[in-house]
């Protein structure tokens, strides 16, 4: 479902970067094809550096179809970002691309918190924020934070996701069994 970036998925994800309705809310924007590789090139450096952690969506066939990253990351902290391709939207993959990830970040690579900064005239990712449960609405609790990110405009919501109400919420789904588990039964 996910994998980290590569430069061979540059050509499908800038098609459906490009999308007028995907375009507007994406964080590393590129005007044409050659930028886009060029960002991509600079996003995988920057991880190398340990600045962000970029991962490609993919779709059941292996396809990219997106990218999620955590963006300014200092202090176990960073910034959500993410998108999908127009034709993928509504199909569950966000979802899916958000709980590997966030498995990932706070199991793997050590983060304790993920803040979402979502525009508040994209009133889709706020519905889907809110729906997260282990997700904290944070324009008063994270005040001084989101004074800073509205500093010369009201432009944006804050979320925080804490790693322990991520780690409490997975902890209480039930397990899931394969179907093939099933058949060995």
């Amino acid at each position: 479902m996910l994998k980290k970036r590569d430069l061979q998925d540059c050509h499908a994800l800038y098609e459906l970067m490009v999308h007028p309705d995907v375009f507007p809310f994406v964080r590393q924007k590129a005007a044409t094809y050659e930028e886009f590789l060029f960002l991509t090139k600079q996003t995988i450096e920057a991880e190398e550096r340990g600045e962000i952690i970029s991962r490609t969506i993919l779709d059941e066939w292996g396809n990219p179809i997106g990218t999620i990253n955590l963006f300014d990351i200092q202090d176990g902290a960073g910034f959500l970002g993410t998108w999908l391709g127009k034709p993928y939207h509504g199909k569950g993959y966000n979802k899916i691309a958000k709980d590997a990830f966030f498995d990932e970040l706070f199991f793997d690579l050590g983060i304790e918190r993920i803040f979402m900064r979502i525009r508040k005239v994209n009133g889709r990712s706020f519905s889907a924020a809110e729906k997260l449960p282990y997700t904290i609405f944070a324009n008063e609790t994270r005040k001084s934070l989101y004074d800073e990110l509205n500093a010369t405009a009201d432009i944006y919501n804050l979320f925080e996701i804490p790693k322990d109400l991520y780690n409490l919420h997975s902890m209480r789904q039930p397990y899931v069994f394969q179907e093939e588990h099933l058949k060995e039964a």
